[in-house]
């Protein structure tokens, strides 16, 4: 599943090439996404002016004229910029064309994900409005995030990929920044003290700095804007490494399921 790096990346990839470009039409082969495409998507585009995009979580967020445009990728969506008028593969559901003869491409083989069309105030909206801050953000910090673990007894792998509590820590950087800051991913979110804590909240900042930075962790079939797999596969130290020699300290790597998903730790270096 594209992570928060991997929908930054894509981000960063398309917007140079439909930021201040005019919408000529759309185009919706496949309506029943995760929820149905929203008809204004074909309806009230056209004309409109794409005027910024950035990000909120996992969403990508496009300001028109009259609006926003919600993409989200799924299990295994895309975007990519390519010329108009190359056909349209099996799952090519969407494609958002603008006057320069190029155009934005969504493509999604699982259905999961969803492009969705808001004309109110784009914060407030229902997939928006609950979700924590940013882990890039000043106001995700040490404060925040020990004020919010008191008192849980949620394992704190699971508390930090809670999106209510900040958005975008997955499955893999959740890993990564635990093992980075020497926390074991079953110990009760409650318990971790204040200066653990501390170094917790930098050492996810620093992940996913990291994995933006190069582009998100390629698996499966993630692409990002621009048609590049991400590179930060290459940097993990445990995600995916069950039963290897930590490159830490050499003992070997557990790995066991929480929440359904794998987790990978260090008995020695995680405490």
């Amino acid at each position: 599943m594209p992570e928060l790096p991997e929908v930054e990346t894509s981000r960063r990839g398309i917007d140079p090439h439909i930021s201040g470009r005019t919408i000529a039409r759309s185009v919706v082969r496949q309506s029943q996404l995760r929820w149905p495409v929203s008809p204004q998507i074909t309806t009230l585009m056209p004309g409109q002016t794409v005027l910024s995009t950035r990000r909120r979580g996992k969403y990508i967020l496009i300001e028109t004229t009259n609006g926003h445009i919600i993409i989200h990728l799924g299990m295994s969506g895309s975007v990519r910029i390519l010329p108009t008028g190359v056909p349209a593969a099996k799952h090519d559901h969407i494609d958002i064309e603008f006057s320069h003869d190029v155009m934005l491409r969504y493509t999604d083989p699982r259905r999961f994900g969803c492009i969705l069309w808001s004309g109110d105030t784009i914060d407030e909206h229902p997939l928006l409005a609950s979700l924590g801050p940013e882990p890039l953000a000043d106001t995700f910090d040490a404060p925040y995030l020990y004020q919010r673990s008191r008192g849980r007894k949620t394992p704190i792998k699971s508390f930090i990929m809670d999106s209510h509590v900040v958005v975008g820590v997955g499955n893999i950087y959740a890993n990564e920044a635990l093992f980075m800051a020497g926390i074991r991913p079953l110990a009760d979110a409650g318990s971790v003290s204040r200066v653990r804590m501390a170094r917790l909240v930098m050492c996810i900042k620093q992940v996913i700095d990291h994995a933006i930075t190069v582009g998100g962790t390629t698996l499966r079939d993630f692409v990002g804007g621009d048609g590049k797999p991400g590179y930060f596969k290459q940097s993990l130290q445990v995600y995916g490494r069950g039963g290897e020699a930590c490159k830490q300290c050499g003992g070997t790597l557990q790995e066991v399921r929480l929440s359904a998903r794998s987790t990978v730790f260090c008995k020695r270096c995680q405490r």
